[in-house]
């Protein structure tokens, strides 16, 4: 029935098959990350979506951390980003890369925050633990000039989740995981810093909330599928590197 609402969560070879059934029905979809298995199944979803005019959110959701929007309200020109994702081994099924597992959130934030196609990609990446990249590194060079820098694993034996950005008056420094930031400027005395404040609070709550009011309103999600699909062929291409740089 119209109006139905749903988060799918299976593997990511069936989010097209149960996405656009779904959408056949009418119902909105919140698709978890990442969108599909591969582009062709990203643009069919997408395309669905606009048949049936359902909203179809992706489950990017760093997108909706407290953090982001204050690194997305101090934001002019950012002119070098670096990430980090690092998480110790999952003790749950692995068949997809790091890269897909944990550096495809980075990389749509990223491509959010710059909003400039990307010129060129260079990428490294090492199996360990798994058959796949269990911790990779990819350098992003955008048209606009800006240089992203970006390194996941999910053989770490800590856990971080951070991002700093540079641009031309200041550094911001903010980690995902303790939703906390600081702001980096130029003194009389030096560099100094400002703990900006952030009011905590639980992404997925912030996420659904967003998902439930984009569906009930028919509005553009925060994070579309075109995003999602975005998002999805980066990573893609940084996959194939590494593959295909591995001997």
């Amino acid at each position: 029935p119209l109006g139905m609402r749903t988060l799918v969560a299976v593997p990511t070879i069936a989010h097209r098959t149960v996405g656009c059934a779904l959408m056949n029905q009418g119902v909105h979809v919140l698709m978890e990350k990442p969108i599909a298995n591969s582009l062709d199944d990203a643009r069919a979803l997408i395309e669905k979506s606009r048949e049936k005019s359902c909203v179809l959110q992706i489950g990017h959701i760093e997108r909706f951390n407290p953090v982001m929007r204050k690194l997305e309200g101090s934001l002019s020109n950012p002119r070098f980003i670096e990430a980090h994702r690092l998480s110790p081994f999952p003790n749950r099924s692995i068949d997809i890369g790091v890269v897909l597992d944990l550096m495809i959130h980075d990389l749509e934030i990223i491509l959010h925050l710059v909003n400039s196609p990307v010129q060129s990609v260079d990428a490294v990446g090492v199996a360990v633990m798994t058959e796949r990249e269990d911790i990779a590194n990819a350098r992003i060079r955008f048209e606009n000039g800006c240089v992203a820098n970006v390194t996941s694993s999910r053989i770490s034996p800590e856990r971080m989740r951070k991002i700093r950005v540079f641009q031309g008056d200041c550094y911001l420094s903010l980690d995902y995981q303790e939703q906390s930031a600081g702001v980096y400027t130029m003194t009389q005395n030096g560099v100094g810093k400002v703990d900006v404040e952030i009011e905590k609070d639980e992404p997925l709550k912030l996420e659904l909330a967003s998902f439930v009011e984009c569906a009930s309103r028919g509005e553009t999600p925060q994070v579309s599928g075109q995003q999602g699909a975005a998002a999805l062929n980066l990573a893609l291409e940084i996959t194939n590197i590494i593959n295909t740089s591995t001997p």
